[in-house]
């Protein structure tokens, strides 16, 4: 690992004074997913996930890339740590891999894969970082894909299965849990566009994902209130994109309704109300599998609400367009390396609008970040101008939410690591930390000093010592 480069003055004046900004107790991290680092996909009794599978898929991944060696982190955990450490956060965001806890369809917990993040857990808490657990980061194990995976409802049952051998290994130590990551992109973008694992391209496939996905969450709720103590705190992560009209005529703003439902509100409402949307029908021409129950289980009382935030959406009317009958347009601006446009504002309105709608108890940003072509220069370092840039103004309109008075707790950079970024492999690089893949060497950029610095500045600011929420 190369050590952390320095900062021009108004890189690092911009920093300090942004830290300052946010609250006492704000939560500051970074966030990653286990199939996108650890590698290691057949050790300590690992079986293989529907990524796996995918990623053999000719075309499915670029540059046919697997999850094989990813980061390598399951072997340099201990170094990545250190790393973390290094940088001053003071939470990590990590997923477990369901194939890892539970390799075979008879559900028997692997106490190897579990004994991987025990250490991981004491680790985190022996350097003064809380480790915030997320139970389903998309790799869902290709044993109860065969057994119809996310459009199949025992898959709900095996999540809390699944969940409850998580909790009461790591339950003692760890305050934090997310059930489900992002359920909107692994529903949509795997069994209706089929662009990432499954592959599947049906709408009855997807509504009945997204029913079941929906169950599991509420079904993994209830196993961590039995299993966890009292004081523990249990959410969601849910991607987010504020959407607005393209223009002013009818048939744009009632697009942009029904993609603002699609894309925010579609997991979010049965959450909070214990019901769905009562424009669902509108979207799709599948019946949602309800059964008696589901609805009182989806709606299970949680503690956060994680919004995942990385671009707007600004959309015409299309009806070509599978289920919103929108097409997303391209407003003149600044593209990131995945073409996603660069709109600061829209991490404000989004937190705005979740919290103006459900006022959840608390809000984390729980992913936010940018892919871009960076490279290391002649001397290693990397200078990620457009990186810093992307972090420094998202921060910044996030204190609009802070200084309003919203529950904002805290913020993870997504990503910790450049990593597998799914159908796109390792082309494209997010971390704010750089791993050349042919050594694993990780190189920290600019932007990780500049987060440094941030986090380094409300520490002073504040008198937060750093110190894990639960030892």
């Amino acid at each position: 690992m190369t050590g952390i480069p320095s900062l021009p003055a108004e890189l690092r004046t911009r920093a300090r004074d942004l830290g300052r900004r946010f609250p006492e107790r704000f939560v500051w991290g970074a966030a990653t997913a286990a199939p996108q680092i650890e590698g290691s996909v057949s050790a300590d009794g690992r079986t293989p996930s529907v990524w796996d599978t995918f990623a053999r898929i000719p075309g499915a991944v670029a540059g046919g890339d697997t999850l094989d060696d990813a980061d390598d982190h399951f072997r340099r955990w201990r170094d990545d740590v250190a790393l973390m450490r290094d940088l001053g956060l003071s939470a990590y965001r990590f997923s477990v891999a369901w194939p890892r806890i539970v390799p075979a369809r008879d559900g028997v917990a692997n106490r190897r894969g579990l004994d991987f993040y025990d250490r991981l857990v004491d680790e985190l808490l022996a350097s003064g970082i809380d480790p915030f657990v997320t139970l389903y980061h998309w790799d869902l194990p290709q044993w109860q894909q065969d057994a119809g995976g996310w459009a199949d409802r025992s898959t709900a049952h095996r999540f809390a299965e699944y969940t409850n051998h998580v909790a009461e290994r790591l339950g003692d130590r760890v305050r934090h849990w997310t059930t489900l990551n992002e359920p909107w992109v692994y529903v949509f973008l795997g069994h209706l566009l089929g662009v990432h694992a499954p592959g599947d391209r049906s709408e009855a496939l997807a509504v009945r994902a997204v029913h079941h996905s929906l169950l599991a969450h509420g079904l993994g709720v209830r196993a961590l209130r039995a299993a966890l103590p009292a004081d523990s705190q249990v959410g969601i992560a849910l991607s987010m994109s504020p959407t607005q009209p393209a223009t002013a005529e009818p048939d744009d703003v009632a697009a942009a309704a029904r993609n603002d439902l699609y894309r925010n509100w579609l997991f979010l409402h049965p959450i909070m109300r214990g019901e769905y949307h009562p424009l669902t029908g509108e979207l799709f021409s599948e019946p949602i599998p309800v059964e008696p129950g589901d609805l009182e289980a989806i709606a299970a009382p949680i503690d956060f609400v994680g919004i995942n935030y990385y671009a707007r959406a600004v959309v015409r009317a299309d009806q070509s367009v599978a289920v919103t009958r929108a097409q997303e347009t391209r407003p003149d601006g600044t593209y990131t390396a995945m073409d996603w446009e660069v709109y600061p504002q829209g991490i404000a309105d989004i937190i705005a609008q979740t919290h103006d709608r459900y006022a959840p108890e608390a809000i984390y940003i729980t992913e936010n970040g940018s892919a871009w072509d960076d490279q290391p220069a002649p001397d290693g370092v990397i200078v990620d101008a457009e990186r810093v840039a992307y972090l420094l103004d998202h921060l910044d309109a996030a204190t609009q939410s802070t200084d309003a008075g919203v529950p904002l707790r805290g913020y993870f950079a997504w990503s910790l690591l450049d990593n597998f970024e799914w159908a796109e492999g390792y082309t494209k690089r997010f971390g704010i930390v750089g791993v050349d893949y042919a050594t694993q060497r990780r190189t920290v950029k600019q932007s990780g000093a500049v987060y440094r610095e941030v986090l380094a500045a409300h520490r002073e600011a504040t008198g937060d010592e750093r110190k894990p929420s639960r030892l």
